[in-house]
């Protein structure tokens, strides 16, 4: 691989159930198989493994250079304004060599706003 592999990281706050995480999973198995050229990891705040941090040297040691972040978050709370950035930065100092970008949270989306309005008239 080469060291601008482009890599996904989709970001969610995490549970102490394990089954909370599947449908993180399956968003994850739908972005590989929509494009398999990309490098998908899941990353969660807390509670479940792996957090952040590692799953963003998992991915450089993979060969990611630029890492997009994905937090699937329906509003934009704490975590997302003040945690979030603190962590992207973090990153960026640890793997100076790479590209990272963080994308609103998914919520604030309008695709995603509309999506779920028709689910929620259906």
């Amino acid at each position: 691989m080469t060291q601008h592999q482009r890599a996904i990281v989709l970001f969610a706050h995490g549970s102490r159930d394990p089954q909370w995480s599947q449908p993180v999973q399956a968003v994850a198995n739908q972005v590989r198989a929509r494009d398999p050229g990309v490098l998908v990891a899941c990353a969660y705040l807390e509670m479940m493994e792996p957090d952040l941090p590692a799953a963003a040297r998992a991915l450089v040691a993979s060969g990611a250079g630029h890492i997009t972040v994905v937090p699937l978050f329906l509003g934009v709370g704490r975590h997302a304004r003040e945690d979030l950035p603190r962590l992207m930065a973090a990153l960026k100092q640890e793997h100076p060599q790479v590209i990272f970008d963080l994308q609103q949270a998914i919520g604030e989306d309008p695709r995603v706003v509309t999506l779920i309005a028709e689910i929620a008239l259906s």
